[in-house]
């Protein structure tokens, strides 16, 4: 018996499945034949705009050391200093979040982080500027998957609200 053999899907992307199954979504995670570690590469794997791809940003936030992390379109480059104002309270500050952070307190690797099913939830944002788009697409667990959204899905499946983020 000759053919291709089936893979069993990674840890994370059957945790990004199993929430897709929980929110009742109509599709599952694709695995990418290239890695999409960045959002022009997810763009180009799936022939879409640099803009429909859900990059996720994550941040540190000091001293709690909560995770913030935004869900930004992939055409645009986070403003820190407006998510600090929108998660931070007095006396707090952001950071970047190191590989090490991202994978404890997402259960991610950075290129594969989902805006679903993390290992702890996160403080979370929307960057408004997904809403310029009836499709997008976000990383499903590893860095080779992804999966079909519409923005308000992922306000929906998140609870997490919509902010300007973004530099102009």
């Amino acid at each position: 018996m000759g053919g291709a053999q089936v893979k069993p899907l990674p840890e994370g992307v059957r945790r990004v499945a199993a929430a897709l199954q929980g929110h009742g979504a109509g599709h599952e995670p694709v695995m990418l034949d290239a890695a999409a570690r960045t959002a022009q590469q997810a763009a180009d794997a799936l022939g879409v705009a640099l803009g429909q791809i859900a990059k996720s940003i994550v941040f540190r936030r000091l001293p709690d050391d909560a995770a913030v992390l935004v869900i930004t379109s992939g055409d645009r480059r986070v403003d820190e200093a407006k998510v600090a104002a929108r998660v931070c309270g007095p006396g707090q500050t952001l950071a970047r979040a190191d590989a090490a952070f991202v994978k404890a307190a997402t259960g991610f690797s950075i290129g594969g982080v989902a805006p679903l099913a993390h290992a702890r939830p996160p403080v979370m944002l929307i960057d408004a500027e997904l809403f310029r788009f009836d499709v997008i697409w976000a990383a499903a667990g590893h860095p080779h998957a992804v999966f079909r959204l519409t923005p308000a899905e992922l306000r929906a499946w998140t609870g997490a609200p919509v902010a300007d983020v973004t530099a102009r």
